[in-house]
């Protein structure tokens, strides 16, 4: 599994310039396939395809449960680059629109915007829950420490970084990607094939929030998303739709909070 590679780049100051080895992220495309037809591409760093695309497949609202699955596996050993998944009869019924309406097209990945789709994500998914409080403080402490799970980055500068933490913020899972809805869905993915998602409630971005972020998180019934970068404005809608706490790290220390106040401890 190559995640990243040496590359010869020329460093230049005022002075000078010499040639130096840098390490670049790999970033590779991953074919999704679903009963045996092309459902979408999405660029990724390798590894962990089988649980990027089991969370992928969560968050498109193709399966509920991992009952819903016969089969989700590589098409070829020896060849990452292509997952095949079955779905059972049963579910397959109920996600066929689905299915033939989206094609290649995802509903979880950038490239999809506006405020329509918005208001179709938010009659597919319901509010989150609101029966908890968070410390701001442990909150804080947690996504100051997301880099800590990011060795990639460490060694390339390019990838982003998702952690998923629970009530008490131990760490479930993280991942990391050069795509942030790759890294998403691979933290989410990991939990729900180990059947420990139930103690998923915080979400951890290096990233910007986007829309397809909140769903993602929505759909994993994830109540609080803290990221380093602020979020869009379509974001912060979504978020107050569905009752989700959205909140960013504040320049000037602390958080800025968008939605959801009501989660942290006064």
């Amino acid at each position: 599994m190559n995640t990243f590679r040496k590359h010869q780049v020329t460093h230049r100051d005022r002075m000078s310039g010499k040639a130096i080895l840098l390490n670049i992220v790999n970033e590779e495309p991953l074919s999704i396939f679903i009963q045996g037809k092309p459902y979408s591409v999405v660029l990724r760093t390798p590894g962990d395809e089988i649980a990027q695309v089991a969370g992928f497949c969560l968050a498109e609202g193709i399966i509920e449960t991992l009952d819903d699955f016969t089969s989700i596996e590589l098409n070829d050993k020896n060849d990452t680059n292509k997952v095949m998944v079955s779905l059972k009869p049963s579910r397959l019924n109920k996600i066929t629109r689905l299915i033939e309406k989206r094609g290649f097209v995802s509903q979880t990945s950038s490239g999809i915007f506006g405020k329509e789709l918005a208001s179709d994500i938010f009659q597919n998914i319901s509010p989150a829950a609101d029966d908890f409080k968070i410390d701001i403080e442990r909150a804080l402490k947690c996504l100051d420490n997301l880099g800590d799970h990011q060795p990639l980055r460490n060694k390339t500068l390019a990838t982003h970084g998702a952690a998923i933490c629970s009530l008490e913020f131990e760490i479930l899972s993280s991942a990391e990607d050069v795509g942030r809805h790759n890294a998403v869905d691979k933290a989410i993915g990991r939990l729900f094939l180990d059947n420990k998602l139930d103690k998923a409630a915080v979400l951890l971005l290096s990233s910007r929030t986007s829309y397809d972020l909140i769903q993602k998180a929505v759909r994993a019934k994830i109540s609080i998303i803290l990221s380093i970068s602020r979020p869009t404005s379509l974001a912060v809608e979504l978020a107050s739709q569905l009752n989700l706490t959205l909140a960013c790290l504040a320049k000037e220390g602390g958080l800025y909070i968008f939605s959801g106040e009501q989660r942290f401890e006064k």
